[in-house]
């Protein structure tokens, strides 16, 4: 859902309000196909590392259950699959598809070499917004990139969340996050991440004319996102970081729904 909901915001918006609920299944069928690769990609890379970690080490590729060729044949058959539905797409977005499977390879290896990683997943998961406002309006206009921002950040915000969870393993065997990167300011982090999305999203309102509901819509969202992260400024356990992460699919859909009230 994640990876699904900014695409339906850029065609809710680029469509004022009227997508197609064909290209709607299409995207939601590439979401769950190249989110399931991007998992195996990312379950390949860090099959040495998942043994270290606690949350991690009962993973299949981590646990011997499964063997590596079984994982990239399943790996190959997910992208086969999500490239067949490029068939249906225009030309814009299939000249765009190509960098959605790169991004997705790029990030495993990020965590080793790259402080924030978690902008790096940002980037793999926002593509899709641009490919979609590509599909509804046959060209990547200033609102598609203002929203492939706000997705980066709002990545990097909720997937720093998600990684206090590892924090300490993650330091221990010298991956990088953003959780290990800024520490005990963590919080400092994802407010200004959180920051950053909502200023972007506000400016994609005003620019396709947006009314007041869609501010006040964003504005409750705020609220919201504001009790998180004074929530993660003492220490939190494993289990309440990750019910927090979980929340954040709400929040895209209170975003989608931002949208949609803000266009009537």
């Amino acid at each position: 859902m994640l990876l699904l909901l900014p695409t339906w915001w850029a065609m809710v918006l680029a469509s004022r309000g009227r997508p197609s609920w064909t290209v709607l299944i299409v995207f939601a069928a590439g979401a769950f196909l190249m989110r399931s690769a991007g998992v195996v990609m990312n379950d390949v890379a860090d099959r040495s590392f998942d043994r270290e970690v606690a949350r991690t080490r009962s993973r299949p590729l981590a646990n011997g259950a499964l063997q590596l060729r079984h994982a990239l044949i399943t790996m190959g058959l997910l992208v086969a699959a999500a490239a067949g539905l490029l068939c249906v797409l225009p030309m814009p977005a299939v000249i765009l598809s190509p960098m959605a499977l790169a991004l997705a390879a790029l990030y495993p290896p990020s965590k080793r070499v790259v402080a924030i990683p978690q902008a790096v997943l940002g980037l793999a998961f926002g593509w899709g917004v641009v490919m979609a406002w590509a599909t509804v309006r046959q060209a990547v206009e200033l609102p598609a990139w203002l929203l492939y921002g706000a997705t980066i950040c709002w990545a990097v915000g909720y997937d720093t969340i998600y990684a206090l969870q590892d924090r300490e393993d993650d330091r221990r065997i010298g991956l990088r996050s953003s959780a290990v990167l800024f520490g005990d300011s963590a919080w400092v982090a994802v407010a200004t991440a959180f920051g950053m999305m909502l200023g972007l999203l506000a400016w994609a309102g005003w620019i396709t004319g947006l009314g007041a509901a869609f501010y006040g819509a964003l504005a409750g969202i705020a609220g919201f996102l504001t009790r998180q992260v004074l929530t993660i400024r003492r220490e939190i356990p494993a289990d309440q970081a990750f019910a927090l992460f979980r929340q954040h699919v709400w929040i895209g859909w209170g975003i989608l729904a931002a949208f949609w009230v803000g266009l009537f």
